[in-house]
């Protein structure tokens, strides 16, 4: 039986090439997982500022009103495509109107996404309603 002496050849093992691929394919799925929350993260910071915008704009629209009536009123407040509902409290403490503003997502539960409160002067007692 003849045998063939072994020359040396230069190049990677399979095993080698195997071991990298695993390491690569790792390295790939950590850095598609950090750039999902990164995304997922600036999503939600966007929605907190419609959120905030929307709250800062039923405040004016209190301001502007002239007339504040006490209680609880619920109103949609959306922001383009950003579906909100605005919920806002008006309470009297003596020579001040409380209003206190919270805005959620209309379609999920959970915390609000903005909250403002302000203390506002009463108006002339013609207008108003406690």
């Amino acid at each position: 039986m003849t045998r063939f002496p072994r020359r040396h050849v230069a190049g990677f093992t399979l095993v080698e090439v195997l071991v990298a691929l695993a390491i690569v394919a790792v390295a790939m799925s950590a850095a598609v997982r950090a750039a999902g929350v990164a995304t997922q993260g600036s999503g939600l910071l966007r929605d907190r500022s419609l959120a905030l915008l929307a709250a800062r704009s039923e405040l004016a629209e209190v301001q502007l009103q002239g007339r504040l009536r006490g209680g609880r009123e619920v109103r949609d407040c959306d922001q383009g495509r950003l579906r909100l509902a605005c919920v806002r409290e008006v309470t009297r403490d003596g020579e001040l109107f409380s209003v206190r503003l919270e805005v959620h997502p209309r379609d999920a539960e959970g915390p609000p996404l903005a909250r403002l409160n302000a203390r506002l002067p009463v108006p002339d007692a013609g207008a108003v309603r406690p």
